[in-house]
């Protein structure tokens, strides 16, 4: 088998699922600024469901990082593995032979993100994101118990992404007794994809580099996540970065979206996002911030062309750009755990989100056109 797509296909079966609302979309990657579960959900909730029509939201659950240990993209999605237990090394998380308070943390921060979403989200009925780190960005950032990154053993590799499929299962569950009329979204955060496959991920050491992990090998990791999803009746989005390459192995793998961050023209991506298009598969469209003058404000017009310039420019029909939700781009998750600060500035975040919706309006505008 291999990693390359072709235009005729389906990018898995649709009707298993609800349907997504028509129009293009707004959205978050999930990193929020503050500390407050409840007044983050109420936030997020509110602006994105006030959005330009011919627009639809998709609210997420803020990833609060400012809490500390447990907050963070990595903690947050090890606390939901099925039996591996995690800790706290002097490198970053790590597998452990038992849990502890470090677990717990991160489990409690959990659960007050959840009963923050009951409450906001009662009644709620609309598309809801969560987030989660894939299996192969988690594979390089989480360590043995005693050695290297899981990454470097093949086994626990494939074990940790059978543990992440079991959580994910259950997380849904939670989640929807939380918020039992949202429309459920899983986003992966596989960041780390074009690192994995290039070889260029440093050992424990730092003296030699974990070898590229082959287009197949990726597919196989990727396909039980994906598939945990679909059977929990959510949608996934595998977010791959910059890294073109990882297109390929998440429409293949199952995924209904792939989240790229968007950059410079380059063929070899666009080539790879059209073939997933025509097969039926969105596009969640990363980023960066819009130019902003003291005159004018943000320049949305700037920002919506760099989705749709290309799209035109490889041949994709402007009514398929309804399989467009966009969003802040992602960035690499870090491969080494810093000092957590507050994140930003929730007035500016929600600026950028505003930003944002009013991009997708002129993609609506040209979908429609």
């Amino acid at each position: 088998m291999t990693a390359e797509l072709t235009p005729d296909g389906a990018g898995g079966d649709a009707d298993a699922l609800p349907r997504r609302a028509p129009g293009p979309g707004v959205s978050g990657p999930g990193r929020w600024p503050g500390s407050d579960p409840l007044e983050s959900q109420l936030t997020v909730l509110g602006d994105l469901s006030d959005v330009p029509d011919g627009v639809r939201g998709v609210p997420f659950l803020p990833e609060l990082a400012s809490r500390g240990p447990g907050a963070d993209p990595v903690g947050r999605t090890a606390a939901l593995l099925d039996q591996l237990p995690v800790e706290l090394g002097p490198h970053g998380w790590r597998l452990a032979d038992h849990g502890g308070v470090d677990l717990e943390r991160a489990q409690a921060f959990w659960r007050e993100d959840l009963d923050a979403l009951a409450i906001s989200a009662a009644s709620f009925d609309g598309e809801l994101s969560v987030q989660v780190v894939g299996p192969w960005t988690l594979a390089a950032a989480l360590y043995l118990a005693r050695g290297d990154r899981v990454l470097t053993d093949a086994g626990a590799v494939r074990e940790l992404g059978e543990s992440l499929a079991a959580g994910v299962t259950a997380h849904l569950a939670d989640v929807r007794r939380h918020a039992p009329r949202a429309r459920l979204t899983v986003q992966l955060d596989e960041s780390l994809l074009g690192q994995v496959t290039a070889g260029v991920l440093p050992t424990f050491s730092g003296y030699s580099r974990i070898p590229a992990v082959e287009r197949t090998t990726l597919l196989e990791g990727l396909r039980p996540v994906v598939s945990a999803v679909r059977s929990a009746g959510a949608r996934s989005v595998v977010h791959v970065g910059s890294a073109w390459v990882g297109v390929a192995p998440a429409v293949l793998a199952g995924a209904d979206a792939v989240g790229l961050d968007v950059g410079p023209w380059d063929e070899r991506t666009w080539d790879q996002v059209a073939r997933a298009v025509e097969r039926g598969v969105d596009l969640w469209a990363g980023l960066p911030p819009a130019p902003v003058s003291q005159c004018a404000g943000a320049d949305v017009g700037a920002v919506a062309r760099l989705v749709s310039e290309p799209w035109r420019r490889i041949g994709l029909p402007d009514r398929s750009l309804e399989q467009v939700v966009v969003t802040a781009a992602r960035g690499a998750l870090p491969l080494v755990p810093g000092p957590v600060g507050t994140g930003g500035d929730v007035q500016a975040e929600r600026g950028a989100l505003r930003t944002l919706a009013r991009a997708a309006l002129v993609l609506a505008e040209r979908a429609a056109g």
